[in-house]
This record gives C-alpha cells, sequence and structure tokens, in this order.
C-alpha cells in the first residue's frame, strides 16, 4: 500500500539533514548534563554529601531544569523550527515541491510532523543526559555512596510531556511565520524577541497568554518568581490551545500564499 504521508515524512526526515536542526537537538539537550558533570567532577570533593543526599535526583532534575525550561527548550525549538521549515526557500525548492503528487495537507503536515519528533528526540536525550551526568561522577569518583533512590522515581513521563506541550506554541508560531517568510533570519529574529518578551512578562501574570512563556512559567510555576501563577494548570490547557489555532492559521497560510516558492 501507498501512504503519503509516510513518504512525505520520510523525505523530510532525510532533509533535515541538510541543516543544522540535527546537530542543534543533540548539543542542546546534552549541553547543561554535560556541564553538569564535568563541574562535578571538578569538584569532586563534594560528592558524597551531594549522593547521600534522599532528594538527590529530584534537586538533579530541578536545577538541570532550569537553564533548559528558561533558556535551551524555547530558544531551540525557535531555530529548530525555522531551519527546518526553511530548508525549501534556502534552496529555492518549493516549486519542486509543490510539483509532487502531494496535496497540500500532506506535504504541511510532514514538515510538521519532523519538528515535533525532533522535540520528542531533545526531551528524550535531555532526560538521558540527566541520568548520565548524575552516573558518570558516581561511577569515576571513588567512595561516592551509593544512591537511596532511582532515577525513575522522577515524574519523568508527566515532566516531559507537559514540557513538550507547553513548547508547542513556540513550534506553531515560528512554523507560521517561517511558511511565511522568505529568509530564515526573519522568523528567528522575531522569535528571540518574543523569547525576549517572555522574560520580561514572566513575572506578571498576563504570561500565561504569551505563546513563548509557557515553558518558563511551567518551571517557575512552585518558585518565588512564579507566585503569580500558583498551583494552576490552566497555562497548559492555554498553551495546548495556542498550538491548535497557531497551527490552524499556518496552513491557511500556507494553502492560500500566492507565491509557492
Amino acid at each position: 500500500m501507498d501512504f503519503p504521508f509516510v513518504r512525505a515524512f520520510h523525505s523530510e526526515w532525510l532533509k533535515r539533514k541538510r541543516s543544522f536542526a540535527s546537530a542543534l537537538v543533540i548539543g542542546g539537550a546534552l549541553f547543561t548534563p554535560a556541564i553538569v558533570a564535568v563541574v562535578r567532577l571538578i569538584h569532586f570533593r563534594t560528592l558524597a554529601g551531594v549522593y547521600a543526599a534522599p532528594a538527590f535526583w529530584a534537586d538533579l532534575w530541578r536545577s538541570s531544569w532550569e537553564s533548559m525550561a528558561i533558556f535551551f527548550l524555547p530558544l531551540g525549538a525557535i531555530l529548530a523550527t525555522s531551519l527546518i521549515a526553511q530548508i525549501e526557500f534556502r534552496s529555492n525548492a518549493w516549486k519542486q515541491v509543490h510539483a509532487l503528487p502531494l496535496s497540500a495537507h500532506v506535504l504541511f503536515l510532514s514538515k510538521l510532523s519532523v519538528i515535533l519528533v525532533m522535540l520528542v528526540e531533545f526531551l528524550a536525550l535531555f532526560s538521558l543526559g540527566i541520568w548520565l551526568s548524575a552516573m558518570i561522577p558516581y561511577v569515576l569518583v571513588p567512595n561516592v555512596p551509593r544512591l537511596t533512590s532511582t532515577f525513575f522515581s522522577l515524574p519523568l513521563l508527566r515532566e516531559n510531556a507537559l514540557y513538550f506541550l507547553d513548547c508547542l506554541p513556540i513550534v506553531a508560531a515560528q512554523y507560521l511565520m517561517s511558511l511565511r517568510a522568505n529568509n530564515v533570519l526573519v522568523p528567528i529574529g522575531v522569535g528571540f524577541l518574543a523569547w525576549v518578551g517572555a522574560l520580561a512578562a514572566v513575572s506578571s501574570r498576563y504570561a500565561i497568554w504569551w505563546p513563548y512563556a509557557y515553558t518558563i512559567v511551567h518551571y517557575l510555576q512552585d518558585k518565588p518568581k512564579g507566585a503569580a501563577f500558583g498551583a494552576s494548570t490552566r497555562f497548559h490547557w492555554l498553551a495546548a490551545l495556542a498550538f491548535v489555532l497557531l497551527t490552524i492559521a499556518s496552513y491557511t497560510s500556507f494553502v492560500t500564499k500566492s507565491e509557492k516558492g
């Protein structure tokens, strides 16, 4: 049987190798865990107390996610989405793509699906990196006490799923801009400014209405800076709604664009 979406997805997956996005996923996901591991190896004399703490995994998870939720995840989504969506513009290949026997919705969804799979890959690699950042010093440094809890005691699936959901509005917004702009610097520049705006607005309760703020709000929710959001989970639903609306707008823009390439 012939499945047009599968063929289109496979083609888009192969094309991603021509962009910096794949290296960005690996480097961005493993950067913070690598820094954590290096710092702990440098300060190896303090590891006995660190690894003996009952909340070792929770503390490591929380500290690792600070830079990820505020910096690497939103900026990674901005860059990866823009680069993947702009592959045809950079190679002047949109006319050839639209000449393929594929419908507009298949083209649109296949490229978006590649971006979403890369986001899942990013989060999975980051979780693996957190585990490695703990185990590498544990194996290399002698006399480090045995951990009293396991990595899998963390709410891995729940937290990764929520951060994935909170990042979707950024992906959708960047996808919308990238499919309209003819220069990759335009969506990247606008996305960067939107992220800066999210940082500026995050101390306000109105940040939950800004698509680029949800990963930051999620991390700060139980911190003093996130007191305005309390224990509410409403912003997760708002993130899902923003993704749906922006994706609809993006698809409408894609199929009605007069210049195909």
